[in-house]
């Protein structure tokens, strides 16, 4: 019944496009416009959504998990509350989208756009978000444990009270965040480049920063008991 509901669900969406006779059996509906629709806590589980245009779509509260939304634009959209959980983004771009509060354990978001996008208190535990382009991006809070950052591009990105505990952000460029109260207890910023980071009342108990660029980062009241700090570069 909650399968046969999902299709209705997205039938009647698609209706609104003119595209009353699609087959959904396979899930496939990649490459569709969904700009700008109101798609509010609709049911998108396990679909496949590649490509897909959802550009301004209002999408609070839907169900994405494990949906393979990859490669598809999701710029400005609007996924407040929305759960990911396990969904690929992999290469989308959700450039400037709200994403506050929303679901994103274990999501993949490998190569993805994320530049000034809205992830205040989103839960992102275990997520890949390998080489993405987090420039600028609202991480307030933001439960990040164990997530996968590497490569990562986080400038001026606002990470205050965000949980970071054991994230792996070796060669992240970290340059001018705002990490102020964030945990990092045990977190891989080795080869990080923190430049001009604000550090204050950050916990970095046990953080790998060796070889990491610390130059003009402010460490006031920084915890940095048993953090591997070899090789770090603290020269102005």
């Amino acid at each position: 019944m909650s399968k046969l509901n999902n299709v209705i669900k997205v039938r009647l969406a698609l209706r609104k496009l003119g595209l009353k006779h699609i087959d959904l059996d396979r899930f496939n509906i990649n490459k569709l416009d969904f700009s700008y629709m109101s798609l509010n806590s609709i049911d998108l589980r396990n679909l496949y959504l590649k490509d897909a245009n959802l550009i301004g779509a209002e999408l609070r509260g839907a169900n994405l998990t494990d949906a393979e939304v990859r490669g598809a634009n999701l710029t400005d959209a609007e996924l407040r509350g929305a759960n990911l959980t396990g969904a690929d983004l992999t290469c989308a771009d959700l450039t400037g989208a709200d994403l506050t509060g929303a679901d994103l354990i274990g999501a993949n978001l490998t190569d993805a756009e994320v530049r000034c996008a809205n992830l205040r208190g989103a839960h992102l535990t275990d997520a890949n978000l390998t080489c993405a382009d987090l420039t600028g991006a609202d991480l307030r809070c933001a439960n990040l444990t164990d997530a996968e950052l590497r490569g990562a591009n986080l400038i001026v990105a606002d990470l205050r009270g965000a949980d970071l505990t054991c994230a792996e952000l070796r060669c992240a460029n970290l340059t001018d965040a705002d990490l102020r109260g964030a945990n990092l207890t045990d977190a891989e910023l080795r080869g990080a480049d923190l430049r001009g980071a604000n550090l204050i009342g950050a916990d970095l108990t046990g953080a790998e920063l060796r070889c990491a660029n610390l130059r003009g980062a402010n460490l006031t009241g920084a915890e940095l008991r048993g953090a591997d700090l070899r090789g770090a570069n603290f020269v102005l």
